[in-house]
């Protein structure tokens, strides 16, 4: 009988693990505190997880990938909390799992030179521009406008929530480009940010993961040509509600990982921390809540990967991705939580990693799909 703990992750997955692991423990860790300051972490960084071949893990090898299956994604999500800044792991993620896999699956063989192979070496950095200051969870409520003039689009609006927003080399961004459709009417488009027109109006302070950009973006009659539609017009809103799916997995991926990254770390502190003669873990209450804490993180490991399993089958998992990211959503905040009240004051200093994971992991209930949104999509599924 084999006695691996999940049999999923052959020999491959856990050479991947190791050397992801080792950069972002030895290249990235160590960087932590000063890029957070600094509010963004050096683009050097893409450059060099494209040539480690990190970026490109799942895609296919005719496009520059490695040809990996979905739980090399895995790997990667759950690796990358060990820099110790989400900030950096969400901005990577959007590199790999959120702008660029419709590229691959419907995209040219032109938009796929030109955009996603140079997105996979790091050479280009990518966006996804969904969000509009009245359509987050609302996709249907998108107003950015793209008209048809000859063999060009002009497209007029903003956007807002972008991450890789101030430095993306180009978003894929959805347009309303029939008003009277609320659901038929929106199409894909991938836009160089070196268009005429486009501009980042503002770079947003955010509560928690500083070391990512985050933009609002305005397009002021920005031309772009018809080949850079991506799929049929009309057909934006099924793809990014497919898209959904491979965000939110690697968001409770990424977001169980963080909270056993951080809930170890506690482990070690109150078997080290001594308090009236002995170590924290000597009483009762604490041993009780980490038991609890630990016992919350299987489950959420496991709804997960279940839901990866069903997702890289190719088996509808939209009711499974929904539940691992409100559970993953919730409990990885409450744990998080309770590791910080563990720490007691060495948790509530800023430049502290459980401080910094408090305040970065608040985002998981939000982005993405809030949890209410999470809800809704369940209680539909369930014919409520």
């Amino acid at each position: 009988m084999s006695q691996k703990k999940y049999p999923q992750f052959t020999e491959e997955h856990e050479m991947f693990r190791k050397a992801v692991r080792d950069y972002c423990e030895n290249e990235l860790a160590p960087n932590a505190e000063q890029w957070e300051e600094q509010r963004l972490f050096p683009r050097e960084v893409y450059e060099e997880m494209g040539r480690l071949g990190i970026l490109g893990c799942r895609y296919p090898e005719e496009v520059g990938g490695a040809g990996g299956d979905i739980w090399y994604t895995a790997v990667l999500a759950e690796e990358l909390p060990r820099s110790e800044m989400a900030g950096l792991a969400m901005s990577v993620l959007v590199q790999t799992d959120m702008a660029t896999p419709i590229i691959n699956a419907i995209g040219t063989d032109e938009q796929k030179e030109e955009f996603l192979k140079p997105a996979i070496k790091g050479e280009k950095i990518a966006a996804l521009g969904v969000s509009e200051p009245d359509a987050g969870s609302d996709v249907a409520g998108i107003r950015t406008r793209a008209e048809k003039q000859g063999d060009e689009y002009v497209i007029n609006g903003q956007k807002t929530w972008i991450t890789n927003g101030t430095r993306a080399d180009f978003i894929t961004l959805a347009c309303r480009t029939d008003p009277d459709d609320r659901y038929g009417g929106l199409t894909l488009f991938l836009f160089p940010t070196d268009v005429e027109g486009f501009e980042v109006t503002r770079k947003l302070e955010k509560i928690g993961n500083h070391c990512s950009d985050t933009a609002e973006l305005f397009f002021d009659n920005c031309r772009i040509p018809e080949r850079y539609r991506l799929g049929h017009e009309g057909a934006g809103f099924y793809h990014i509600m497919q898209n959904f799916q491979g965000e939110r997995l690697v968001g409770a991926l990424t977001g169980t990982a963080g909270a056993q990254i951080v809930l170890d770390k506690t482990v070690e502190y109150c078997q080290d921390r001594e308090a009236f003669g002995k170590p924290l873990t000597g009483f009762q209450v604490t041993r009780h809540k980490i038991v609890d804490m630990e016992t919350d993180l299987e489950a959420c490991r496991q709804l997960t990967y279940h839901a990866t399993d069903l997702y890289g089958r190719g088996i509808p998992a939209q009711r499974e991705i929904s539940m691992a990211k409100r559970l993953v959503g919730d409990k990885a905040m409450e744990v998080i939580d309770e590791c910080l009240q563990l720490h007691g004051g060495m948790g509530y200093v800023e430049e502290g990693p459980v401080a910094r994971a408090w305040r970065d992991t608040r985002l998981m209930s939000i982005g993405g799909g809030t949890r209410e949104i999470m809800k809704e999509i369940i209680a539909k599924l369930m014919n409520l």
